[in-house]
């Protein structure tokens, strides 16, 4: 009986040092995060007490008002909804697509440019940056929206994501659909796109976010004010010699939201996508 217990707290052992672990590296991941709220709500110089209290004794709400007066900070938030928005849908779809055609349609050569796809994801962009913003400008699309969606009409990585899950369903599937008088259009449409959902809110969610967070695209594509992003008019915040983190961390929560409420929105599918990874049907 002895010898029982003995071994079940040995069996049990490796996965309580696992989950101390785990909770260690979560609370210094979210410990960023618990300084910029407590900062928000504090003034300057409440912020830089020596030893600091990670709780205010007094809430200084005003950051949360002053934050959009002192930048147009209510047109820098439209404007990001605006792009990450309408670059994420184009995204999906347009991702979507292109692995459909890579993973079930006969097409020639289609492994070669699958590869030349690829080399998307190998390439840092800062080696096209030069050429890209060159073809930009020769469109005369420098300093506008439109030239900045068109830079991130397609992803490596959503391409590559949509391809690997889209080869996981069987090809029984689209021939008996074409069997009822589907076209692919309609096999795209009615067929693949409901049964990639995790897929997509997984693709959605990288893509939303990573388009919220972008800095270097919009600082290199926009210059008038009016169309600067979240990103950008945080940088408001910050003069030469010196910088208002009380209006800095307030402006950080409120731009942080939106990425919670995404993740949030599709957490559901994106479990669901990470748990069927390597599965086979």
């Amino acid at each position: 009986m002895l010898t029982a217990i003995n071994t079940t707290k040995r069996s049990k052992l490796p996965y309580i040092l696992l989950l101390l672990v785990l909770v260690i590296f979560s609370l210094a991941t979210l410990f960023p995060f618990l300084w910029m709220i407590s900062a928000s709500l504090r003034t300057d110089v409440d912020l830089f007490k020596n030893p600091m209290n990670w709780i205010p004794q007094s809430l200084y709400l005003d950051n949360y008002k002053e934050v959009w007066k002192a930048i147009p900070f209510a047109q820098y938030f439209l404007n990001t909804v605006k792009l990450s928005v309408i670059i994420t849908v184009l995204q999906v779809v347009i991702c979507s697509m292109a692995a459909y055609a890579f993973a079930k349609l006969k097409i020639p050569f289609k492994n070669v440019i699958f590869i030349l796809f690829m080399t998307n994801l190998m390439m840092p962009w800062h080696s096209i940056m030069v050429p890209q913003f060159s073809v930009v400008s020769s469109l005369g699309l420098y300093n506008s929206h439109t030239g900045y969606v068109l830079i991130q009409l397609f992803s490596g990585f959503g391409i590559f994501l949509m391809r690997q899950f889209f080869m996981s369903l069987p090809n029984e599937l689209n021939e008996a659909a074409r069997v009822d008088g589907y076209n692919e259009w309609k096999i795209f449409w009615r067929i693949m796109m409901p049964l990639s959902a995790a897929s997509l809110s997984t693709l959605t969610i990288f893509t939303f976010t990573f388009m919220w967070n972008d800095y270097l695209a919009p600082l290199i594509y926009l210059n008038d004010d009016s169309l600067k992003t979240l990103q950008l008019g945080l940088k408001g915040f910050q003069t030469e010699h010196t910088m208002d983190y009380g209006l800095l961390m307030a402006g950080t929560v409120l731009a942080t939201i939106p990425m919670v409420a995404v993740f949030l929105a599709g957490e559901r599918f994106f479990i669901q996508s990470v748990a069927t990874t390597g599965m086979k049907n």
